[in-house]
C-alpha cells in the first residue's frame, strides 16, 4: 500500500513538473517564431528606417515609432484612469464597504472583466466617441482618449482584484494597533494598511499595465487608427494607432516573407519584450513582498 502511494506521489509530482515546464516551453517556442520571423527585418529594412517616424508601407515606409508611442500614449492614458479608480474601489470593498455590499460589488466587478473587448469597442463607438466629439468640440471623437478610457474599464478589474487581495492579506493587527494609537479610520488606510499592502498593489498595476498594453480590438475600434507621431498633451485628443491593431489590421493583407510581413512581426517581438518586462517587475515585487513577509515571521 505504501509502494502504491509513493507511486502515485511520483507520478503527480512529474505530472505537476512537466505542467509547470511545458508552459516555459511554450513561451520560449513563440519567442523564437517571433524571432524567425522578425528578425529578417532588420535585414530588408534599416535599423534608422524602421525606427523612423513614417508608416506607409505602400511605399516601403516602415517606421514603428509612430506606433510604439501611440501605444505608451493610450496605455498611460488608460493608467491614469484604472489607477485611481481601481485603488479606492479596492480600498473600499476591503475596509469600508459591509458584507451585502461586497456580495453585490464583487460579481459585477468580475462581470466587467469578462465582458468581449470588442462589446466595449461597439460601446466606444455608440456612446463614448460621440459624446467625446460633441463635449470637448473635437474634429472626431476617435482620438487616444477614447482609447484610454476603454483600456482604462478593462484594466480596473484587475487592479481592484489584486489589490482587494493584497490589502485583505494584511494582518488585522495592524489595524488594531493604528487604532489604539488614536489614528482615525482613513488614517489607519492610508497610512497603516495601504503601506503594508504597497508591493501587492505595486503588483496590481503592473499587471494593469501589461492586461492594457496587450489590448486590441477596443482601441483599434475607437482610436482612429492613424499612424501619426504624437505631439505633446494634444495627442490624447487626437487619432492614433497602437501597435496591436497595426498588427490585426494588417497581417492578413500581407505577401507571406515580404519585407512588410517580418516587420509586423518584429512589432510581435517589441511587444512581447514589453509585456515580458512588465511581467518581470511584476513578479519580483511579489517575491520581494513574500521575503519580506517571511522575514517578519521568522
Amino acid at each position: 500500500m505504501n509502494d502504491q502511494n509513493a507511486r502515485r506521489e511520483f507520478v503527480i509530482t512529474w505530472i505537476i513538473k512537466l505542467s509547470g515546464y511545458s508552459s516555459i516551453l511554450f513561451v520560449c517556442l513563440i519567442f523564437f517564431f517571433l524571432l524567425r520571423e522578425g528578425l529578417p527585418a532588420l535585414v530588408d529594412t534599416s535599423l534608422a528606417s524602421l525606427f523612423g517616424t513614417r508608416w506607409y508601407p505602400i511605399e516601403n515606409y516602415f517606421g514603428i515609432l509612430p506606433l510604439v508611442l501611440g501605444s505608451l500614449v493610450v496605455t498611460l492614458g488608460a493608467l491614469l484612469i484604472s489607477v485611481p479608480l481601481g485603488l479606492i474601489t479596492a480600498i473600499y470593498i476591503s475596509e469600508v464597504a459591509s458584507r451585502w455590499e461586497k456580495e453585490i460589488l464583487k460579481p459585477l466587478i468580475e462581470l466587467l472583466a469578462g465582458l468581449p473587448s470588442v462589446v466595449l469597442g461597439f460601446l466606444g463607438i455608440l456612446v463614448l466617441v460621440p459624446f467625446l466629439r460633441r463635449f470637448l468640440d473635437l474634429p472626431t471623437g476617435l482620438t487616444a482618449l477614447a482609447g484610454s478610457i476603454l483600456l482604462g474599464l478593462i484594466a480596473i478589474p484587475t487592479i481592484v482584484s489584486i489589490s482587494e487581495d493584497a490589502l485583505n492579506s494584511v494582518p488585522h493587527s495592524y489595524r488594531e494597533a493604528s487604532l489604539a494609537l488614536g489614528a482615525t479610520r482613513w488614517q489607519t488606510i492610508w497610512r497603516s494598511t495601504l503601506p503594508a499592502a504597497r508591493s501587492g498593489v505595486l503588483t496590481a498595476i503592473m499587471l494593469g499595465v501589461g492586461r492594457a498594453i496587450g489590448e486590441t480590438m477596443a482601441v483599434m475600434m475607437v482610436t482612429g487608427n492613424a499612424p501619426v507621431m504624437p505631439q505633446g498633451l494634444q495627442a490624447l485628443f487626437r487619432p492614433v494607432r497602437t501597435m496591436t491593431a497595426t498588427i490585426a489590421s494588417e497581417m492578413g493583407e500581407v505577401a507571406n516573407g515580404s519585407p512588410h510581413y517580418h516587420v509586423l512581426f518584429f512589432i510581435g517581438i517589441v511587444l512581447f519584450v514589453f509585456s515580458l518586462v512588465v511581467n518581470i517587475t511584476a513578479s519580483s515585487i511579489s517575491n520581494q513582498r513574500r521575503k519580506r513577509s517571511e522575514r517578519l515571521l521568522s
